[in-house]
């Protein structure tokens, strides 16, 4: 029984030119079995409803007090500037005694430093005011969008 071998006697070996694919297939076909396995387990998990993202235009009610804090630090009730916090957390006792009691919108300078923003929630929390909110700029529709 005779095997060939090499190349006939005399003659330069020829380089292979074609892809071996086998090991590409072989990871290929490992890759789909892990995938196969492992995509039932993640889908299999407590059924929660998802809360969907929203943007709520809310209106300032005239009843609600609108703080301003500007980027020097400037305390204004509306319009009304502040001379100082004591006399800011003495209007806000007055109208924290009010049923329902009105919300207290802040809103800040974002130029501004912090500690002025601070003072104002310290002030409120002085006074017995339970609605604070903060008023913000929303992203520009565009980025929302995306």
């Amino acid at each position: 029984m005779a095997m060939n071998v090499g190349a006939p006697s005399g003659e330069e070996e020829e380089a292979i030119s074609a892809i071996n694919t086998t090991p590409l297939v072989d990871v290929m076909l490992v890759l789909l079995i892990i995938f196969l396995i492992t995509v039932p387990v993640v889908r299999m998990t407590v059924p929660v409803e998802l809360p969907k993202e929203r943007n709520e235009i809310r209106e300032t009610k005239p009843e609600n007090i609108v703080i301003s804090v500007d980027r020097n630090d400037q305390i204004y009730w509306n319009d009304l500037k502040m001379p100082n916090t004591d006399t800011l957390v003495d209007r806000l006792k007055k109208i924290s005694n009010l049923s329902p009691q009105p919300e207290v919108q802040i809103r800040g300078d974002s130029r501004g430093n912090y500690a002025g923003v601070g003072r104002v929630v310290y002030a409120c929390q002085r006074a017995g005011i339970s609605k604070i909110s903060f008023i913000t700029e929303p992203p520009p529709r565009s980025a929302a969008a995306g």
